[in-house]
């Protein structure tokens, strides 16, 4: 449970996961990728920071199980683990 406290431990990594969890509401200009979740590019333009920052956010959180990436071609597409993210929602309120 600590990597997934960790990982939520970001402002900006909290600002994904919340952003993910209605594509279409935050990242409109994606038409028809939506079930593949959502391209880092338009992930790194909504979040304002760099390539390298943007990665290394979304590999912490797919690290810790609450996001899953599907790559089509030289694109990557990072969507929520809403099963994960439910049982850490479940365990972190069973324990606390």
């Amino acid at each position: 449970m600590l990597d997934e406290c960790k990982a939520l431990a970001n402002e900006t990594r909290l600002s994904i996961l919340e952003w993910l969890k209605d594509p279409a509401v935050h990242f409109s200009d994606q038409a028809g990728a939506e079930p593949l979740g959502v391209c880092v590019g338009l992930i790194q333009q909504r979040a304002g920071c760099s390539a390298s920052t943007v990665s290394a956010h979304l590999a912490v959180l797919q690290r810790a199980g609450f996001l899953q990436a599907t790559r089509r071609g030289q694109w990557t597409y990072y969507r929520r683990d809403e099963t994960r993210i439910r049982a850490f929602a479940e365990r972190l309120h069973h324990d606390l």
